[in-house]
């Protein structure tokens, strides 16, 4: 069975075909129609006719996409992608279609397409974190997607930061409403405004890697408060599903020595004698969220 997967995101709208290996046989991308939902749809629908047609066949269809659909609604919710909130976007797609198809939100993608075939291929509970200009979470148990009730399920970002200190409370304004949430520390917007704050100059999170490598004092010390953050958000997740591994995406999953350093933390938070939860860097990166949506139909 030919897999067709769509990744829907704010400024691109990519597709791939996988072959019954998984191996990539077909990519494509196009621009995301800006603020126009109805343009968002037809160029949905026209890629996945255009690729079908390329290959000769028909395939399952999968998309992944910023926000969830509303378990009570079937309205897509939560999405930065505002255009999409409030839509019937998977009845509208399958109208359009005329056939089934499957959508879950971006994070999930990448969380089971990295525990399909990717870093996490062996692991029977996988948690994928997007860490870049935002955060979100996905839960994979046994190459399924946990979804949740709500279809919430891992949306870890939008948690208060565990074992806040002093100066970290009462915490920056999230866009979500609240103060304080793990996307405003660990996100590499996050990380910047925390640089700005303590140091009082003004650099993006990457600028901030490279300076911390060349010996910069005050990069470094951003570098490791951000370091025992991530040690202390993750290790609330590991308190509570306990995953084999923990995969991490996005622009910040490039920082390397998050994956010796933050696991050396854990110690000091994890509710158990020894730690054997791995922290990994994945294998498709970008492409795992269009790899993802093709996987839902595993």
């Amino acid at each position: 069975m030919i897999r067709l997967g769509i990744d829907l995101g704010g400024t691109k709208i990519e597709i791939i075909a996988l072959d019954e290996q998984g191996k990539e046989i077909l990519r494509e991308r196009t621009s995301t129609p800006q603020l126009d939902y109805p343009a968002t749809l037809e160029t949905i629908k026209n890629l996945i006719i255009e690729s079908e047609k390329s290959l000769g066949t028909q395939g399952s269809i999968g998309i992944g996409m910023p926000g969830a659909l509303s378990v009570a609604t079937g309205l897509v919710k939560n999405s930065n992608s505002v255009a999409l909130n409030g839509k019937p976007l998977k009845e509208d797609l399958e109208k359009s279609l005329g056939r089934e198809i499957r959508v879950t939100n971006d994070a999930n993608c990448f969380a089971l397409s990295e525990a399909t075939d990717g870093a996490g291929k062996n692991a029977p509970v996988v948690f994928g974190i997007i860490v870049g200009t935002g955060t979100g979470g996905g839960i994979v148990i046994n190459r399924k997607v946990l979804v949740g009730p709500n279809a919430i399920a891992g949306e870890w970002g939008h948690n208060p930061l565990p074992w806040p200190q002093q100066d970290e409370l009462p915490g920056r304004d999230c866009y979500c409403g609240k103060k304080g949430c793990i996307e405003t520390f660990l996100s590499g917007p996050g990380m910047a405004a925390d640089h700005l704050q303590v140091s009082g100059n003004k650099l993006t999170a990457p600028e901030i890697v490279q300076l911390a490598e060349q010996g910069d004092t005050a990069c470094e010390q951003t570098l490791q408060r951000y370091e025992d953050r991530m040690a202390r958000a993750t290790a609330s997740v590991i308190n509570i599903i306990d995953p084999d591994a923990i995969i991490l995406g996005g622009g910040m999953s490039n920082i390397k020595r998050l994956y010796h350093n933050v696991p050396e933390l854990w110690k000091k938070y994890v509710f158990s004698d020894r730690v054997d939860t791995r922290l990994l860097p994945p294998v498709y990166g970008d492409s795992s969220g269009v790899r993802g949506a093709a996987w839902l139909w595993d």
